[in-house]
């Protein structure tokens, strides 16, 4: 079985910690880094070839997810996407120039787009469209515009905080079991 697709882009080679697992039919480009135990998994796309992106430790980009960035075309600075330690990020998302601070949640198929926020111990509902919004700590935004829908109760951040858990073991089998 062949390796994950890491291309370098304009003279940028993306890091990858030594024990991160990236699925064989990932796609790694330019100027990203991604941290120790993160896991980036099947037919994920990371593409930061006009800005960077950044996957902090313990991190999971589930499958089918894209994550790209914007470069500086608007506002002169562009929005590099950012996505801190113990974020679980759920299948089939967009995220893009979009900041997920540490024990941040991303439910299946939300879309994050330039300029979103979302804090630590805050949940986007599988489905979500997030449009340059902040998502505050124990919050839980839903729907297409995305909009305030509760507050997350002590259970509900606590459930949250295991899914990376889960996912830095399951990488680590996965990165035993495909060698």
């Amino acid at each position: 079985m062949s390796g994950p697709l890491i291309i370098p882009w304009k003279g940028v080679t993306p890091r990858i910690a030594s024990d991160a697992f990236i699925a064989p039919n990932a796609v790694i480009i330019g100027d990203v880094e991604i941290g120790s135990k993160a896991s980036i998994w099947f037919s994920c796309v990371l593409r930061a070839d006009v800005n960077s992106i950044r996957v902090g430790a313990r991190s999971n980009i589930q499958d089918g997810t894209v994550v790209h960035c914007d470069g500086p075309y608007h506002d002169g600075k562009g929005y590099p996407t950012i996505i801190g330690d113990d974020v679980l990020v759920g299948h089939m998302v967009m995220v893009h120039g979009a900041i997920l601070e540490n024990h941040a949640f991303v439910g299946m198929k939300a879309c994050l787009l330039n300029g979103t926020v979302v804090e630590g111990d805050a949940m986007v509902a599988a489905g979500a469209m997030v449009t340059g919004k902040r998502i505050r700590k124990g919050q839980l935004w839903a729907g297409s515009p995305a909009k305030f829908m509760r507050e997350l109760s002590e259970e509900d951040i606590a459930d949250m905080r295991k899914g990376p858990e889960r996912y830095v073991a399951n990488g680590q089998a996965y990165r035993e079991q495909l060698g």
